[in-house]
Parts: C-alpha cells; sequence; structure tokens
C-alpha cells in the first residue's frame, strides 16, 4: 500500500530519508490522479523493500507542494538523499516509472 505523505511527516519520511522517496502530488478531484493511483499502488508494493513509495494531497498539504514547486497534477517526484533525482508532471505509464525508480535506485547503490 501506498505511503501517505502529508505536511506534517514529509520533512522525516521523504527529505530526510536516506534512500529512495517516491511522491506522487495530486488531489482527490483530479482525473489523471485517479488513474495513475493505480500504478502508484502496485509499485508501493512491488518495490517495498527498495523504495518509499507513496502519495501527497495537495489540497490538504500545501506546505510541500510549495516546497518542490508543484503547480500541476499528478506531478511525480523522485528523491534520493532529500534530493529530487527526476520530476514528471502528467501521467506516465507503470513501465516508465519503474524504469526511472530503478535508475535512482541504481544510483545509490
Amino acid at each position: 500500500m501506498a505511503f501517505e505523505f502529508t505536511d506534517a511527516n514529509f520533512q522525516a519520511k521523504a527529505v530526510e530519508n536516506k534512500g529512495v522517496t517516491v511522491i506522487d502530488f495530486g488531489a482527490e478531484w483530479c482525473g489523471p490522479c485517479k488513474m495513475i493511483a493505480p500504478i502508484i499502488e502496485d509499485l508501493a508494493v512491488e518495490m517495498a523493500d527498495q523504495a518509499l513509495i507513496g502519495k501527497l494531497d495537495v489540497d490538504n498539504n500545501p506546505e510541500a507542494s510549495l516546497k518542490f514547486g508543484v503547480r500541476n497534477i499528478p506531478t511525480i517526484v523522485i528523491l534520493k538523499g532529500g534530493e529530487i533525482v527526476h520530476k514528471h508532471v502528467g501521467m506516465m505509464t507503470k513501465a516508465a516509472l519503474k524504469a526511472k525508480i530503478e535508475e535512482a535506485i541504481a544510483v545509490t547503490a
């Protein structure tokens, strides 16, 4: 199951994480966000031992969204040791997202 990022846990769970973190910035009302949600859920389970993968509701957590300059949703941000290694705005296939996550993991190894 995808991790639920919030403004309260974002610093500790995303920014201070030494490994790879994937954040799906989205909202309940967003059609493309609903389309990417199952991909995020699948990868969160498949790659649980390799990366922390979760979502953040931009409506309820404006601070984290502002910090990462998220203006459009869905936006996928991949962090490695708290630094952005990839940022993608819009839909993404499961294969493409998994490849980007694996790329980030390989750099940390």
